[in-house]
C-alpha cells in the first residue's frame, strides 16, 4: 500500500511538472546504474523543484538528504520520511547538532549497503545565480564513511546538471544531464583523506561546472549575464553557453532590454490570462506575495499550480453542468486544458 501510495504521488507530481514546463529535457540517463550504490551530486538553483525534477526522472527511487530545519513538526517529520527524505545538520543549526551529522552517515551507508540512491547538493545552499559554488566537503565523508564500512559494495557518484531557462518566470524550460558515473571507491586513499577530499570536490566541481552554465567571474557576474540574456543564448545547452561565455569580455556593461512581444503571443498572454483569471488572481494577489526568496519563486508557483488547478477545473466543470450538461462541460474543460498546456509548451 505504501508503495502504491508513494507511486501514485510520483505520478501526479510528474505529470505536473511536465504540464508546467510543457516539456523537459533529460540527457543521459545511461549513465545511471540500475542495480548499484549511487550518490547524485546536482547543482542547486531552484530551491524543491531540484529535488522534484531527479526524484522523477532519474531511473531510481533514491532517498534525499534535505537540510534539517524543516523537520521541525512530527506531522512534517512523518511526511518528510515516507518521502524518503533524511535531516542533515548544517553548522547554522549549532555545533551540538552536528555531532548528529555521523548516525546519519551511518545510515546513509547502510542504504548504499542495499544498493539504494541518495540525492545530495554538494554546495550545501541553494542560489539563483547562474554558477557552481564552492562545494562542501560533507558529501565527501558520506562517500568515505560508506567505503570504509563497506569495502566490498561498489559506490558510484553521478553529477546532475540542472539548467533553467528562466527559473523564476513563468512559462519556463528545463534540461538536466547525467553525467558518466564515476566509481568512488578508487578515488579513495585512507592513508590520505585530505587528498582523497580534494580529489573527489575537484572532479565534481569540475564536472558540475561543464553541467550547467557556469560564470566564474564573481566580480563581473553581471556584466556577463547580462551580455547572456541580450543574446539571448539557450541556457538550456549550457556546453555552448559556457563556450560563449569564454568569448565574452567581462567588463563591458548591458542595459536591461525589454523584449517586444509579437501580436500572437500578446493575443496567446490575453486569452491565457482571461481563461484562467481565478487561478491568476489568487497567485497574484495570495500566493506570490507569500515567496520569501527569489529560488523559491518556482517551487511556490508550481506547488500552487499543482494544488489550484484541480480545484479550478472541478469547479468550472460543476458550474457548466449546472446551466448545460456534462457533455458540454468535459468538452470545455478539455478544451482549457489542451489551450493551457500548448500555451506553456509553445512559450
Amino acid at each position: 500500500m505504501k508503495n502504491i501510495g508513494y507511486r501514485l504521488l510520483k505520478v501526479w507530481i510528474k505529470s505536473g511538472l511536465y504540464l508546467y514546463y510543457g516539456k523537459i529535457r533529460v540527457s543521459g540517463l545511461e549513465n545511471v546504474p540500475k542495480d548499484k550504490a549511487v550518490l547524485f551530486l546536482p547543482n542547486h538553483q531552484g530551491a524543491l523543484l531540484d529535488v522534484l525534477l531527479i526524484a522523477v526522472d532519474c531511473n531510481r527511487k533514491p532517498f534525499f538528504l534535505t537540510r534539517s530545519d524543516v523537520f521541525t513538526k512530527p506531522t512534517l517529520k512523518k511526511f518528510f520520511a515516507y518521502l524518503r527524505m533524511i535531516p542533515i545538520y548544517r553548522i547554522r543549526d549549532g555545533r551540538e547538532a552536528l555531532k548528529n551529522n555521523q548516525a546519519v552517515f551511518d545510515q546513509c551507508a547502510e542504504i548504499f549497503k542495499d544498493n539504494h540512491a541518495i540525492v545530495m547538493f554538494p554546495e550545501a545552499n541553494h542560489n539563483i545565480k547562474r554558477r557552481v559554488r564552492p562545494l562542501s566537503k560533507g558529501f565527501t565523508r558520506i562517500l568515505f564513511n560508506a567505503v570504509e564500512r563497506l569495502p566490498e559494495t561498489e559506490l558510484y557518484i553521478v553529477p546532475v546538471g540542472l539548467n533553467y531557462r528562466g527559473n523564476s518566470s513563468f512559462p519556463d524550460k528545463v534540461a538536466l544531464y547525467y553525467d558518466k558515473n564515476i566509481l568512488v571507491n578508487t578515488l579513495y586513499d585512507p592513508k590520505d583523506v585530505q587528498a582523497s577530499v580534494n580529489r573527489v570536490k575537484g572532479k565534481v566541481s569540475d564536472r558540475l561546472k561543464q553541467l550547467t552554465t557556469h560564470i566564474e567571474d564573481f566580480d563581473n557576474y553581471e556584466n556577463i549575464a547580462g551580455q547572456l540574456n541580450r543574446m539571448d543564448v539557450d541556457f538550456l545547452d549550457p556546453f555552448e553557453t559556457n563556450k560563449v561565455i569564454e568569448g565574452l569580455d567581462p567588463s563591458v556593461k548591458v542595459s536591461d532590454q525589454v523584449r517586444k512581444k509579437g501580436p500572437l503571443r500578446v493575443v496567446a498572454d490575453a486569452i491565457f490570462e482571461v481563461l484562467n483569471f481565478p487561478v491568476i488572481l489568487l497567485w497574484r494577489k495570495w500566493a506570490k506575495p507569500k515567496v520569501w526568496e527569489p529560488e523559491f519563486m518556482g517551487t511556490l508557483r508550481f506547488g500552487f499550480s499543482l494544488l489550484a488547478y484541480p480545484v479550478y477545473y472541478a469547479l468550472l466543470f460543476t458550474c457548466i453542468a449546472l446551466f448545460c450538461n456534462s457533455l458540454v462541460a468535459l468538452a470545455v474543460i478539455l478544451a482549457l486544458f489542451v489551450y493551457n498546456w500548448a500555451y506553456v509548451r509553445r512559450n
